[in-house]
């Protein structure tokens, strides 16, 4: 998104949303994929914001697919630095 907004080629701006936009969907795909197929009842107990966290998450992965502004960038790849903070503690048991 940074590249998009600091660039006045066309061509370049196309392909960035395109790549952009397929990326979002992609990470709403597999963040649903991890939380519906890896995470179980005693990983929601043992982190209680583990529910919100992909929820917001993955609402924030449709917002960067309709956005070029890169707070929301940012706020994305921040919760999903969190999941993956969690997944990896979650394989310490």
């Amino acid at each position: 998104m940074e590249k998009f907004n600091t660039s006045d080629d066309p061509v370049f701006r196309e392909r960035a949303v395109a790549i952009k936009e397929e990326r979002s969907e992609l990470v709403k795909h597999h963040l649903w994929v991890l939380w519906t197929d890896y995470f179980k009842p005693e990983h929601a107990a043992k982190f209680p914001e583990l529910h919100e966290l992909f929820w917001s998450t993955t609402k924030t992965a449709g917002e960067a697919k309709k956005t070029n502004d890169v707070a929301v960038a940012t706020r994305l790849l921040e919760g999903i630095a969190e999941i993956d903070r969690i997944f990896w503690e979650t394989k310490k048991a």
